[in-house]
């Protein structure tokens, strides 16, 4: 948790000093270069939202983790949002607290991420993962085909 408060204190720093008005605009940060790639890509969290060059988002802490952040990458815009709005009298800036959400100015549909995590057995009806896990999956059941390859996850390295 320490690591996301120095990334959050590290990315708020243009908005503390009133050189950007919301994370998304702030010039050289890590979070505008997450933020424009998040807005590029239809659906949130998922592999093609991390941002070339910068320590991926790897989800929520689980066995057999990869390697990246660990939790999604859109809790961590609204952690920051959420962390930017709080008013600091040491700080001459804030983000304003009349501004849309992050995830609403991204344009990410919050409820297509509902929808889609909630019925996410019916979307893909198979195993998921990435293809080693699928395949190991598939053989430990003794499946003569593994179901959900053609869905899996890229192995981000």
């Amino acid at each position: 948790m320490s690591g996301a408060a120095c990334m959050a204190y590290v990315d708020l720093n243009p908005i503390r000093a009133k050189m950007a008005d919301t994370p998304e605009t702030s010039e050289h940060t890590s979070i505008k270069k997450r933020c424009e790639k998040a807005k590029s890509t239809e659906q949130p969290d998922s592999h093609e939202q991390q941002a070339d060059a910068l320590l991926p988002f790897a989800g929520n802490p689980r066995k057999d983790m990869p390697k990246g952040l660990p939790f999604r990458l859109t809790d961590y815009l609204e952690l920051v949002d959420w962390t930017g709005r709080c008013v600091r009298e040491n700080k001459r800036g804030a983000i304003d607290s009349s501004l849309p959400s992050v995830l609403e100015r991204l344009q990410i549909d919050s409820k297509h991420w509902l929808y889609l995590s909630q019925h996410f057995e019916s979307q893909f009806k198979g195993l998921v993962g990435t293809a080693f896990r699928i395949k190991e999956a598939a053989s430990k059941l003794g499946y003569q085909r593994a179901p959900g390859i053609n869905q899996s996850i890229p192995l981000i390295t």
